[in-house]
């Protein structure tokens, strides 16, 4: 991927407008949790290091556009990123009607981004009335790269300079090191409910990684495409024709999906639900699959072991409920311990890794969702694609 960063640009005695990432749980004016604020320091830290002046851009929730509520507002998130960085930053309100004249080191936040009318629609006009505020533009929004706004594409058409910031470029060389240029093997992890969900990925990821271990409801659906009885278990049923060409596409290059020979069952889906295990064969019509076995978690651990690449996306079990969070920890313990270049996102993978403290033991975490799968889908990202048309 060729584009412009920031580590690279002159931006002394300049204003630059940063798009951030900022969006933080906020309830009652407090904040949860300041990962992601935490996360944009690097680049706005720079910026000011070298005698520039910073315009933050961020969305925060999804407020409608042009009926702002206080919840919207993103004071909040201006005061802790004022903490942060051990000087006010306060939130310019006119912007657009009183263009905010800046000294160097000074940062000043615009209201959040998805207030305003063509924000969403990726409006030029808008696009302009940003890259107006500075000389250089920032993108280092890797959560919201999978989406063509006016704060994050339109804007790059029309900046003077168009740049990623520390944060994007660090996910965009983690991800292009995990599937463009891996060290092989290559072993993906891809839990969750639905293969609706995720078909495309698994599609995708069939055709570059060595092995592709697939858990949860997805796991359920593979097993009853090789005539493995699942139970009340959640299954699609109506994708067990998919299933088979994504087993078939991967074991034409040489690959597998290794699938559970032994499973957790409960009778129903809760935390003090007795928890068996069972040959995956011997699952009963009214069991649930909660969890990979013992067994199979050994032995994709051992497969982790040898992998010089590893992507993660998802558990491979109910890991809320103790009783069935075995297989998860087993192999996110796995991943922690093995040599690989290691790269995991979303949400629930996320949780996983924090309940389990593997954080500190992973090559790289993506701050980004739905980025982060639309990267796996072999998507181009829109994004990435308007920073390229400028480099």
């Amino acid at each position: 991927m060729l584009f412009k960063k920031l580590a690279d640009q002159n931006v002394s005695g300049k204003t630059v407008v940063i798009r951030v990432d900022m969006n933080v749980p906020v309830k009652d004016g407090v904040i949860a949790d300041d990962t992601r604020i935490r996360a944009s320091l690097a680049s706005i830290r720079f910026c000011l290091q070298q005698g520039a002046a910073v315009v933050v851009l961020t969305h925060l929730g999804r407020p409608k556009a042009g009926a702002p509520k206080p919840e919207d507002s993103v004071a909040p998130v201006a005061q802790r990123l004022g903490e942060l960085l051990g000087q006010e930053v306060r939130v310019v309100e006119d912007w657009r009607e009183h263009k905010p004249q800046l000294q160097a080191g000074e940062v000043v936040m615009l209201p959040n981004v998805r207030l305003n009318v063509g924000e969403k629609e990726n409006d030029s006009a808008l696009a302009e009335a940003y890259a107006a505020l500075g000389d250089v533009y920032v993108n280092d929004a890797f959560g919201t790269a999978h989406r063509a706004e006016a704060s994050t594409v339109a804007v790059a058409a029309v900046a003077g300079i168009a740049c990623a910031g520390m944060l994007l470029t660090a996910e965009l060389d983690a991800l292009s090191q995990a599937l463009q240029n891996p060290q092989t093997p290559v072993v993906a992890i891809v839990g969750g409910s639905k293969v609706s969900t995720k078909l495309t990925i698994l599609e995708s990821l069939a055709d570059k990684v060595d092995h592709l271990i697939v858990g949860g409801g997805i796991a359920n659906t593979f097993l009853l495409a090789q005539g493995l009885p699942v139970g009340q278990s959640l299954a699609e049923s109506e994708l067990v024709n998919s299933a088979r060409q994504i087993l078939d596409k991967i074991a034409a290059k040489g690959g597998d999906i290794p699938l559970p020979t032994d499973v957790v069952v409960a009778k129903r889906f809760a935390a003090d639900a007795p928890a068996e295990i069972k040959n995956v064969a011997d699952v009963a019509a009214d069991d649930m699959i909660l969890d990979i076995g013992p067994q199979s978690a050994q032995k994709l651990a051992q497969m982790l072991k040898s992998a010089r690449t590893i992507v993660w996306n998802g558990p491979v079990g109910v890991f809320e409920f103790a009783s069935f969070a075995h297989g998860t920890e087993v192999l996110a313990e796995a991943i922690a311990a093995s040599d690989a270049f290691s790269i995991a996102g979303g949400g629930d993978t996320l949780a996983a890794i924090a309940q389990f403290g593997v954080k500190d033991d992973i090559s790289y975490i993506s701050t980004g969702g739905g980025a982060f799968l639309e990267f796996l889908e072999g998507k181009t990202l829109p994004v990435v694609a308007a920073l390229t048309a400028r480099a």
